[in-house]
């Protein structure tokens, strides 16, 4: 089915067209129409208007609304002239009814698919090989896993690539230890092995062999020829990092698989990735000279950058000694996904704390011409996750959070508020350990979500998981709540009748309802999955009102208005369900 245009867009449209008949001496002027509350909206523009071409805002905004020619008109009822020059504008009951018809015939809810979609890769969820999870990796996921939710749904083609750091130094350790005591990663015995059980090993092994490092002066220097091994290729250096890599994917899925998550393997690209590319990178920056030596080392000078000395701040492509940073694998990164991948957009889900050198890396690229006006770059910076005393979340010992601990304390308490509710609803154990999981995840997720990525943000599970206020928790009760409304129904089912006359908060619910599309398209745009957070938590609570204010399934209720009130729920159900999916959490039918 073709998208459907909202009511905003139409009315947006027609005030487009009567200002140009109306002015046309004021060209392309755009009416600035939003929602009111003296009416279903407002339109602002009139009065910049009249600024700019000296007249009376009155007297213009009078000229528009004759312009419009409202007689008898099936969208507008009535378009009034207020205060200095506003136009209030109120539609009508069948034009809501019937706009929210097509919504409802689709199954899509009538959000249209971009029309010129491109190829976008989102870069998320980078962890480290033989390092536990932290908290500190909990926004990359959450964040990153949304935006490709979203970004699918309007049509885009997303290639999903997790940069995780399985290449370094710290490997020749690791690797050397293995090749001296083989048996520390043998522990399957013959069956599958958890990802708790993986992860234990992976740091009894780093920790033993940190230990080995820093008092062994042999061992350190065999380790280090170990890192020439690896980097030069040498095969059996290579099949025991994979060991690593392998044992560290089991524990990355069992953590993804805890967030409700999927991650494939192929989409699985970290650092190593990209090492055959290296050399060829620096290369063809010093050859087009972006990128010059200055004491041995490759770099990348901008005037913009200057440390606390004031002295240029450069861009280390390849260290002095020869080895490459950070710079070069990132940088290798964007021509594959440029080159090979044919991304037209590039999206990096990480810490604000690496804004410059993102900066840096995105200028590097754009005068290399990897980056053009035709294929951007975009770091959805996020900031820190804070604990109630907002400083940096840890352990009352001072150690980071384990991610694995703080998921399983989250759905412990979900499901602790989910047992107390379980008898009203009639839930069996199996469906409170289910909806226990729902609700605390979606509890951590919707926290991160509802709050813009680059600001910080506290950490406070009692409120994450309470049934009032901005929670995930609010939103999935709405629904749920809806659900029950329409199994009570018994023989009356959602049908909508645009005859009918609509209670001032029948037409709210339904004139936010209709915004949905436009908001993920706002969303897709400038990649705020936060936009979306606020559009559905006060959409549950324009449906708090018009529970308040509207009698459902009563008795005294004309058959027609208990039909078209179904139908009213039954579609903000549909699409507070939809964002919630797209925010990645689940949405319970009892709770």
């Amino acid at each position: 089915m073709a998208s459907v245009p909202s009511l905003a867009s139409n009315v947006q449209q027609r005030l487009a067209n009567a200002l140009s008949a109306a002015l046309p001496e004021a060209g392309s002027a755009d009416p600035l129409l939003r929602r009111s509350d003296r009416a279903d909206f407002q339109a602002n523009g009139i009065l910049a208007l009249a600024k700019r071409l000296k007249g009376n805002p009155r007297e213009l905004a009078t000229k528009v609304v004759d312009a419009l020619g409202t007689e008898s008109d099936e969208v507008l009822r009535e378009v009034e002239v207020s205060g200095p020059g506003f136009l209030n504008i109120t539609l009508t009951d069948a034009a809501i009814i019937e706009t929210l018809a097509a919504r409802a015939a689709d199954d899509r809810l009538g959000v249209a698919l971009k029309a010129d979609p491109g190829t976008t890769v989102v870069d998320w969820a980078q962890p480290n090989v033989a390092k536990e999870m932290h908290v500190g990796h909990l926004r990359s996921a959450v964040i990153g896993a949304a935006m490709v939710k979203i970004l699918e749904f309007t049509g885009e083609k997303v290639i999903s690539r997790h940069h995780i750091g399985d290449w370094g130094t710290q490997f020749g350790m690791l690797i050397q230890y293995l090749e001296e005591h083989p048996h520390e990663l043998d522990h399957r015995q013959g069956g599958e092995v958890s990802g708790e059980e993986a992860m234990s090993s992976l740091d009894r092994l780093y920790k033993a062999a940190r230990a080995h490092f820093d008092s062994d002066e042999e061992f350190k220097a065999r380790s280090r020829d170990r890192v020439v091994a690896l980097q030069s290729g040498d095969p059996e250096t290579l099949a025991l990092w994979q060991r690593f890599v392998d044992e560290s994917k089991i524990y990355f899925h069992s953590v993804f698989d805890k967030l409700d998550m999927e991650i494939a393997d192929a989409d699985i690209v970290g650092e190593s990735g990209y090492n055959d590319m290296l050399a060829e990178t620096c290369r063809i920056l010093e050859e087009s000279g972006v990128a010059v030596r200055s004491d041995g080392a490759l770099c990348v000078f901008f005037d913009d950058f200057k440390g606390p000395d004031g002295e240029p701040t450069p861009l280390i492509v390849q260290k002095s000694n020869g080895g490459f940073g950070y710079a070069a694998t990132d940088l290798s990164a964007i021509r594959n996904r440029v080159g090979e991948l044919k991304a037209d957009s590039l999206v990096y889900v990480v810490d604000v704390r690496q804004s410059m050198h993102f900066k840096m890396v995105f200028e590097t690229a754009r005068r290399a011409g990897w980056l053009t006006d035709d294929v951007h770059a975009f770091q959805l910076a996020f900031g820190t996750v804070l604990g109630a005393d907002g400083k940096p979340f840890k352990t009352r010992e001072g150690k980071t959070v384990k991610l694995e601990e703080l998921l399983d304390e989250a759905v412990d308490r979900a499901t602790a508020v989910v047992r107390e509710k379980a008898e009203k609803v009639g839930l069996g154990e199996d469906e409170i350990i289910e909806n226990g999981r729902y609700v605390g995840i979606g509890a951590i997720k919707y926290a991160d979500l509802s709050t813009s990525a680059v600001r910080d943000y506290k950490f406070d599970l009692d409120q994450m998981v309470s049934l009032n206020g901005d929670t995930s928790v609010y939103l999935q009760y709405a629904y749920a709540r809806i659900r029950s409304i329409l199994r009570k129904a018994g023989d009356a089912r959602p049908a909508a009748h645009p005859e009918l006359e609509l209670h001032p908060a029948e037409r709210a619910l339904a004139l936010h309802v209709d915004q949905f599309g436009e908001v993920l398209a706002e969303v897709a745009g400038s990649y705020e999955p936060h936009k979306l957070a606020a559009y559905l938590y006060q959409l549950a609570s324009h449906l708090t009102t018009f529970y308040d204010k509207c009698q459902v399934l009563s008795s005294e209720n004309a058959p027609e208005l208990v039909e078209n009130r179904l139908f009213l729920v039954d579609l903000t159900g549909r699409t507070l369900r939809q964002g919630m999916a797209l925010l990645g959490i689940r949405t319970p039918e009892r709770l």
